[in-house]
């Protein structure tokens, strides 16, 4: 399919000046959201994720058992929207949350540098599903995007999301701090959406820029501009880099401001962390908790 000539159906990214000016705003409005109201919905849009070289199934199985074991600990809060893991941990997360509304998201596809056969990403996509995954989060190929090739970018995600069946949520990771410009930025996100995507989501956190309010804003003005041409909702996620709740409200007030308080819910917003959520629960709850 020509992906490239969709492009020209949409306007093109703001000026690098015109991003830090929407940052600026929003970064001044952001303090409205600094209250425990914010933070409690934060916490429940959290994807908690554990990709370490040292994960093994005895840490996973501990790291999910806490989270599921948060029900009871703080029966009146939103647990978090899910537990991410490596492919090969799906079951293991499956067997320590059954019975649980607790949402599988396993990495897939060659992450997190996507640099591998695509038979290779299809197989790995189609295994975790098959093992329990309710959520697939892949990479987007950012060497087809930094050369040009965008037809070649666009269709491979297309091909990974015959991977997953209908029922489970594909998050496309763009790397938006190895794209670095506004425009590419809002060229990948676009590409994501046309392709299949559920969700456009910042960063591997792999690298050594991750999720910045820059990329936030062009990648939630990206998916206003496909809503208002499609009428269909795409997720945005921010993840790597988002440590403190200050950090989760001003993305918090990024989608409110760009797409509405319609996105602020986990169907349509997470953030990928694996230590915000501490600072989430200490935030709300005046004290400083280090459950996770």
């Amino acid at each position: 399919m020509e992906y490239k000539n969709k492009l020209t159906d949409f306007a093109p990214a703001l000026t690098e000046a015109e991003v830090a000016a929407e940052v600026a705003r929003i970064k001044e409005l952001s303090a409205r959201n600094y209250r425990k109201e914010v933070y409690a919905f934060a916490l429940s849009a959290v994807d908690l994720t554990t990709l370490t070289c040292n994960d093994s199934v005895e840490s996973v199985s501990a790291f999910a058992k806490r989270a599921v074991d948060f029900y009871a600990k703080y029966p009146e809060l939103e647990n978090v929207a899910s537990i991410c893991v490596y492919p090969s941990f799906v079951e293991t997360v499956g067997l320590a949350v059954d019975g649980t509304p607790m949402r599988i998201t396993s990495v897939a596809g060659g992450f997190p540098a996507s640099q591998t056969f695509l038979e290779v990403k299809a197989l790995e996509i189609a295994m975790a599903v098959e093992n329990g995954a309710d959520e697939i989060d892949i990479v987007m190929n950012v060497g087809h995007m930094l050369s040009g090739e965008y037809n070649e970018a666009a269709s491979e995600v297309a091909m990974l999301r015959e991977e997953c069946t209908e029922d489970v949520v594909l998050k496309v990771i763009i790397e938006s701090g190895a794209l670095k410009t506004p425009e590419l930025i809002r060229k990948a996100s676009l590409l994501s959406m046309f392709a299949g995507a559920d969700f456009v989501k910042t960063s591997t956190g792999k690298i050594d820029v991750a999720a910045t309010p820059e990329a936030a804003v062009v990648m939630c003005q990206a998916i206003r501009d496909y809503y208002e041409k499609t009428g269909k909702k795409i997720g945005f996620k921010a993840a790597g880099g988002v440590r403190t709740a200050e950090d989760a409200a001003l993305y918090y007030t990024i989608v409110e401001e760009i797409l509405g308080a319609e996105w602020l819910t986990p169907e349509l917003f997470r953030i990928g962390a694996s230590s915000v959520a501490n600072n989430l629960i200490s935030a709300i709850e005046g004290t400083t908790v280090k459950y996770f």
